[in-house]
């Protein structure tokens, strides 16, 4: 797991709030508190399964008397109608926590899908399928963590643990050479460089100044192929810029070793999931 368990409790905490408030008043005219019960979680779709953990610690909350039990491994392929998982117990717990529950799970499940269809579709070469920082505020560490889950990799987590110099980097500090200088001069000998480069031009620049990783921003495949041999295993190689499902075969085959993905995160489509309740009344 790629989270804080501490922090995540704060967060869940803050988003029962935002949806359950002082009470679920629905739940509470409707259902008598005795009433007792299980909640079937269900795929409606075919995909991925990310988020079991995160929607179990959310029933936790909810009630810490409900019993959350996964009928998957997380990371498994389900078929439509599938079950996931159930909870069981207060049916007032159960309906109180079941949105936010399906909410995390769907997102994550739909982000570990569309990774799994990006890592499948480079199988058999080198790349790697590396997710981006376009993540939904409050959910970075989870969405990567998915990412992970459906078979990607992870880029950066944030502006403060690696140096990435992009084109207004390279413009505020006067160039490509001055940029990486002035960085290799204040952060510590662990931190990686990496330069955005839009042309071969840059792609030499980069080189020689000494950085790490040279991303090539939305060239061609022609142009990739270039800059590869030109590289030739001297820095590591991330292609960026454009990428889908139909062109990333033909990209890992220009030979880089990263391809990252904006669409792993900021435009998925969430997984279809539902829970079905079977009450017992007490």
């Amino acid at each position: 797991m790629m989270w804080n368990k501490r922090e995540l409790q704060r967060k869940i905490e803050e988003w029962l709030q935002e949806d359950v408030g002082f009470g679920d008043v629905t739940t509470m005219s409707t259902i008598p508190e005795s009433e007792q019960g299980v909640g079937i979680l269900y795929a409606k779709e075919a995909g991925i399964v990310a988020g079991l953990p995160i929607a179990e610690q959310v029933f936790a909350t909810v009630d810490s008397t409900l019993v959350f039990e996964a009928k998957v491994e997380e990371g498994a392929r389900v078929e439509v109608g599938q079950q996931i998982a159930e909870v069981s117990g207060s049916v007032r717990s159960i309906l109180s926590g079941e949105r936010l529950a399906l909410n995390l799970m769907q997102r994550l499940s739909g982000i570990a899908t569309k990774t799994s269809e990006y890592a499948t579709a480079v199988a058999g070469t080198k790349a790697r399928v590396v997710d981006t920082r376009k993540t939904t505020p409050g959910l970075r560490a989870l969405e990567k963590y998915a990412v992970r889950v459906g078979g990607g990799y992870n880029h950066r987590f944030a502006l403060y643990d690696a140096v990435m110099i992009k084109d207004n980097h390279i413009k505020g500090a006067g160039g490509i050479a001055q940029a990486v200088a002035a960085a290799r001069a204040v952060i510590p000998h662990t931190m990686t460089v990496e330069v955005e480069a839009e042309s071969f031009e840059q792609v030499q620049e980069a080189l020689e100044a000494g950085a790490d990783t040279i991303m090539l921003d939305n060239m061609s495949l022609d142009q990739m192929v270039e800059a590869v041999q030109f590289i030739n295993g001297r820095a590591v190689v991330e292609a960026s810029g454009g990428v889908s499902l139909e062109t990333i075969g033909d990209i890992a085959k220009t030979g880089v070793d990263i391809i990252s993905v904006g669409a792993l995160t900021h435009s998925v489509k969430a997984f279809d999931i539902s829970l079905d309740l079977n009450t017992r009344k007490r």
